[in-house]
């Protein structure tokens, strides 16, 4: 490729990356869908850009004495086809920097994740597209807490990335990328081989890290004796009270993961499909249609054996999963939405922590979601004498608030993201679907004894809701405040605009919903609406504002009150980080409502979007 080709296919692909805290993402095969393996030279550039960016950004953060003064870097994949050739490509390019490389290769991002916390490690970059096509890949970055980076740190990476392929010394820049995997010494293939030839060990030395954290996460104790009484009268319980779980991996890096050791140990019955790595049968993004071969297996083997009434889905990269439940009600199987697996969550974590009575006793706790969260949790949270506090959207957002808050005295056990499900549990900084099942698990077997009510009736207790001993999953759901929120994943919430600035599209949007409330807060009357409150959310920050502009690119809410203040429904804007689209949502107590609302929403940002 001429060097006038291959500046003009770099700038294609520069522009068209997306940068942000969440991830690092871009089409990294011919298109989105190609299952393909193979990346360009211009792609191989980009990633030892990155490989640079990051080796000197750990070697300026990390203290790295222990290390003989040799920055340590992890990198793991998930199971997307081009996984292998970029981490290849950043194993040679930290090599060249002078960094020492530990290879997990497959494996799930919550293990990687743990494995950070272990001291062993100065940093981690590790590669997915977490639920976009086949085609994407991309990268995140982290050090040794166990998350990714927060947005105020990937923001220094990103400036440094871009000044790399910026005027005057682009071309000289390229030439150096191109450098640093074309070539290698032969102490550095030496190392790289090294490298490949550890990946198995490493990748058991991860697994390992990752079992004993999630036994500290699910049991809520750094205590080892507490872990094992924890898990001895779950396991007792599961004894009594039979219960057996399907997953469907859909060929994630979570077919490689704890899941078949950990979940039978404790006397679960375990079944899976689409177990084997790369093994991607449907669309990664655990939603809707791609929930359908979990319950058809879930039905199967329900059939034969009724005690299988749960399944989980994860994406590739195995950190969120969504659920398929046996509704014995309905008597068929069924999908739960995001913002309901989310909410068990809650309600099963909370009820952790009022059992332990750090609820409703004069403690700081706290709940801490993104914006567009359905306001459901925040009635959760009421029950058990919790408040609720929102981030922009973002995982490291959801992350960074609950870092601030536990600075400031508040107990924060439980996070996420509703609208993309699964559940973030205190110590974890991640997503991850093996704590949503033991969630469910908690609500399902921890019944009362030694004193101490179980899981479910603490809850129902504190909602003013019902209890009776032989309850399933569905009763548990039936006491979950109602609300209907629109799907991330629908072609409601989805919008293309072509106005680039956006502050001037939330502008222009004010106008318009000043215009519009005056002539529909009639008829929202009828729901109990008298007023609103709009708020704007920048990165851990709520704020609030006289112009609606001032959310700039961040989350935009609107909060519908009644009479005494208390939110009935809202609606939400704002653009993705990670994909080029627009998103809205709507979120109220009744179908109705929300339908309404949602289409509102709509039109208005549509106006708003033509100016």
């Amino acid at each position: 490729m001429s060097n006038e080709k291959l500046l003009t296919d770099l700038g294609n692909k520069l522009a068209n990356m997306i940068l942000s805290a969440s991830g690092w993402r871009m089409v990294f095969a011919e298109s989105a869908e190609d299952k393909r393996p193979e990346i360009s030279l211009s792609h191989k550039i980009i990633v030892a850009a990155v490989a640079k960016i990051f080796a000197d950004y750990v070697k300026n953060k990390q203290n790295v004495s222990t290390h003989d003064a040799t920055p340590v870097i992890m990198i793991g994949t998930d199971t997307r086809p081009t996984g292998r050739i970029i981490a290849e490509t950043m194993i040679r390019a930290f090599l060249h920097e002078d960094c020492r490389v530990l290879f997990a290769s497959v494996t799930a991002a919550p293990e990687i994740m743990a494995f950070s916390r272990s001291g062993k490690i100065d940093g981690f970059v590790y590669i997915s597209a977490s639920h976009n096509p086949i085609g994407h890949n991309g990268l995140k970055f982290g050090l040794t807490d166990g998350g990714v980076l927060p947005g105020t740190e990937t923001k220094i990476l990103i400036n440094e990335f871009q000044s790399l392929f910026s005027r005057p010394n682009r071309e000289r820049n390229i030439e150096t990328m191109k450098a640093l995997f074309e070539t290698a010494s032969p102490e550095v293939l030496g190392a790289e081989e090294e490298a490949y030839r550890n990946a198995k060990k490493v990748k058991q030395e991860v697994s390992l890290a990752y079992l004993k954290f999630t036994k500290e996460v699910v049991a809520d104790s750094v205590d080892s004796e507490s872990q094992a009484r924890f898990f001895e009268e779950m396991s007792a319980n599961i004894k009594e009270y039979p219960i057996g779980i399907v997953a469907d991996f859909n060929g994630s890096a979570r077919t490689v993961s704890i899941d078949k050791e950990l979940l039978p140990s404790i006397g679960v019955k375990f079944r899976f499909i689409n177990d084997e790595p790369g093994q991607i049968m449907h669309r990664i993004v655990p939603e809707g249609e791609s929930l359908v071969p979990c319950a058809t297996f879930l039905k199967e083997i329900h059939n034969q054996d009724p005690c299988f009434i749960l399944g989980y889905v994860p994406d590739c990269d195995g950190d969120r999963g969504n659920l398929v439940i046996w509704d014995d009600v309905q008597g068929e199987v069924r999908p739960l939405e995001a913002q309901e697996v989310f909410a068990l969550a809650c309600v099963a974590e909370l009820s952790h922590l009022a059992r332990e009575g750090k609820t409703c006793a004069g403690e700081k706790v706290a709940v801490v979601v993104n914006d567009p969260t359905s306001l459901r949790i925040d009635q959760i949270a009421e029950a058990f004498g919790v408040k609720t506090f929102r981030s922009e959207v973002g995982e490291a957002n959801v992350v960074g608030l609950a870092r601030n808050l536990r600075k400031q005295g508040w107990i924060v056990r439980v996070m996420g993201e509703g609208p993309a499900g699964g559940n973030i549990t205190h110590p974890s900084r991640v997503r991850d679907p093996i704590n949503t099942v033991f969630a469910l698990l908690k609500l399902l077997v921890i019944r009362g004894g030694s004193g101490k009510k179980g899981f479910f009736e603490t809850w129902c207790e504190l909602s003013g809701n019902t209890y009776r001993a032989d309850f399933t999953i569905a009763d548990i759901i039936k006491t979950l405040p109602v609300w209907v929120s629109t799907s991330s994943y629908s072609e409601d919430a989805l919008l293309r605009v072509k106005t680039g600035d956006h502050a001037l599209l939330k502008d222009r949007y004010q106008t318009i919903f000043l215009r519009e409330w005056e002539t529909k807060k009639t008829y929202l009357a009828q729901f109990g609406i008298v007023k609103w409150d709009v708020k704007g959310y920048i990165g851990t920050e709520e704020i609030e504002m006289e112009r609606f502009g001032q959310a700039g690119r961040g989350g935009l809410k609107i909060c519908f009150l009644n009479q005494t203040d208390s939110a009935m429904a809202s609606i939400w804007m704002r653009g993705s980080g990670t994909e080029p689209i627009f998103r809205i949502m709507a979120d109220a107590q009744t179908e109705t409502l929300e339908r309404e609302l949602i289409a509102w929403q709509r039109e208005m940002v549509k106006e708003a979007d033509e100016g």
